[in-house]
């Protein structure tokens, strides 16, 4: 089991993979972003997008099932998350692209008010299959202390 003590800053990691199909990105978009570009490929061809593309939220979602599982898969003691401070989507998403992560480990503290958890920030990038970054963020996580009685760092 990976605790706080055990994350150190400056730690980079890359992990996941994830095939974006043309019939998730529709299905996300007609539940949670049904804007047309999401939707029709004859109004997608007329944006920027010049073709169908997943929404950001989607971008989001699926790299929040990768960094999931890259969690399970190290066994983090993780207790959630208080927010993201940064969220840029910064390339489209198309069906057909293939998605992995890059992450790398900022900043870390001891929680002042609760000795159990540790909180610390990531900066972290999708990747599509081209090594193309498609969204950006810095996040925060909380995880747990292996030793709550050491004193804090």
């Amino acid at each position: 089991m990976i605790y706080f003590e055990d994350i150190e800053v400056g730690k980079k990691q890359s992990f996941g993979r994830y095939e974006v199909t043309r019939e998730e990105v529709m299905e996300f978009a007609e539940k949670y972003d049904p804007q047309p570009f999401h939707l029709d490929d004859e109004a997608a061809a007329r944006t920027h997008f010049g073709r169908l593309s997943a929404s950001g939220w989607h971008t989001c979602a699926m790299t929040m099932r990768m960094l999931v599982d890259n969690m399970k898969d190290q066994q983090q003691a993780g207790l959630g998350s208080p927010g993201v401070d940064h969220i840029r989507w910064v390339k489209p998403v198309y069906p057909g692209d293939v998605l992995r992560c890059e992450s790398e480990v900022i900043e870390k503290r001891r929680s002042k008010s609760r000795p159990e958890m540790g909180l610390f920030k990531s900066r972290g990038t999708t990747f599509n299959q081209n090594d193309e970054p498609v969204l950006q963020m810095v996040s925060n996580g909380m995880i747990l202390v292996r030793n709550p009685e050491d004193p804090a760092d």
